[in-house]
């Protein structure tokens, strides 16, 4: 691997004394009349005898000067002393700046957006030497990354960054991908990775988030090799968590409980499911709400087709709150819903008016326990074994928002 370097390589002192050059002339000091070489030192004014030089403090290891057919997903690996301390420049053939950071560990330097297809750029750190290379040309196969978080929203303090691929991510190539998955917040608080399965990773912090937190999300995958093609574009987003609001229901006593920033703000007689379709037990959070949807039955020996108001979506299989009047009389008395959480019209309305997606709602005494990907069951597991289905291990978050590339995919 080549590394161009500034200056002329240091020459021992001990062998060759100092070197002064005089009008063409090279004289070296410690000479005898006869020109016989004495054993030569130098030494400083303090009378210190210099060392030679060490190596830098950074340089460039990866890509290699003159690589081509680099990915636009490339980090620059930096080796050294103190790569930490790393003063990076990356510029392309017009010398237009790339900006980007050093992960906090120091081993790379990130550019903040996706870098351009078949494209020459520079990059040199100050006292490290400088390495040129040229991107690979734009993919003819790729796979597609999407996130369920939109642009400048406020989301609630149990939302999970759901992501989604278009093909299943090989085992072998989840960390790779999950290194290029990356969130900051604002304050910084330690989260992680769980892969549900090849097509679908989230992430959620260890405790709730943090009321007013501000999320950035970069996944950074435009340009990676991953499944059997290259990310299509990197998709950034940043977003707001709101007040904590917490749903807590209770089938003992069919109540709901709502607190606002640890505070009860309200309680809501409710009607879970029936025997025959009880409502599941666990943590989960809203994915999903509307003014009203078509509710139709998949079960042929129970037919309906309804029209809810101000449903709310609590798992994938079908179980929401939302406004049940037909069943007001059996709200805090007993079940006979299908699995939803039956409230009233006036407090369905109000629940909706009140709430996030992601805010949490927990679910207890039900004889139904809710199952781990029936929604976004992040919080029906302990953050240790949430832990363990990530490729690379929890993390803080930076503290301060780095990642601000476009949404769109560069020139």
């Amino acid at each position: 691997m080549l590394v161009a370097t500034k200056g002329v390589p240091a020459m021992k002192t001990r062998a060759l004394g100092a070197i002064t050059a005089l009008g063409g002339m090279i004289l070296l000091g410690g000479l005898s009349a006869c020109g016989t070489a004495d054993a030569a030192t130098w030494h400083g004014k303090d009378g210190a005898v210099p060392t030679t030089s060490a190596s830098p403090v950074a340089s460039i290891t990866t890509p290699a000067n003159g690589a081509t057919n680099v990915s636009t997903a490339v980090e620059l690996a930096l080796g050294g002393t103190d790569p930490k301390t790393a003063d990076v420049t990356v510029t392309d053939a017009a010398g237009t700046k790339v900006d980007g950071a050093l992960r906090a560990d120091g081993s790379t330097w990130v550019p903040a957006a996706q870098l351009k297809y078949g494209t020459a750029y520079t990059a040199e750190v100050k006292g490290g030497g400088k390495v040129s290379f040229t991107t690979m040309a734009k993919p003819a196969k790729t796979v597609s990354t999407n996130v369920s978080m939109k642009d400048g929203a406020t989301y609630g303090v149990g939302m999970p960054i759901v992501v989604r691929f278009g093909s299943s991510i090989p085992k072998d190539q989840r960390a790779s991908v999950e290194r290029r998955l990356l969130v900051t917040s604002t304050p910084a608080q330690v989260g992680s990775w769980n892969w549900f399965s090849g097509t679908e990773v989230h992430y959620r912090p260890k405790e709730y988030w943090q009321s007013g937190t501000q999320l950035n999300v970069r996944l950074a995958t435009g340009g990676l090799a991953m499944a059997k093609g290259f990310g299509v574009k990197d998709v950034t987003v940043h977003a707001t968590i709101g007040d904590a609001i917490v749903m807590t229901t209770d089938d003992a006593t069919h109540q709901m409980t709502v607190t606002k920033n640890g505070q009860v703000i309200k309680t809501i007689p409710v009607s879970l499911g029936k025997k025959g379709t009880p409502s599941s037990s666990g943590n989960m959070v809203i994915m999903t709400k509307n003014p009203s949807e078509v509710f139709v039955s998949t079960d042929p020996k129970d037919p309906y087709r309804t029209e809810v108001k101000w449903p709310q979506r609590i798992t994938s299989s079908g179980q929401y709150i939302h406004a049940a009047p037909w069943s007001v009389d059996a709200q805090g008395k007993r079940n006979v819903s299908h699995g939803c959480t039956n409230v009233s019209m006036g407090n369905a309305k109000w629940l909706y008016d009140l709430t996030h997606i992601g805010d949490p709602v927990i679910v207890k005494g039900t004889p139904r326990k809710l199952d781990w990907g029936n929604g976004w069951t992040d919080w029906s597991r302990t953050w240790d074994e949430y832990v363990k289905g990530s490729a690379l291990g929890a993390a803080p978050t930076e503290e301060t928002p780095a990642w601000t590339g476009s949404m769109d995919q560069p020139g």
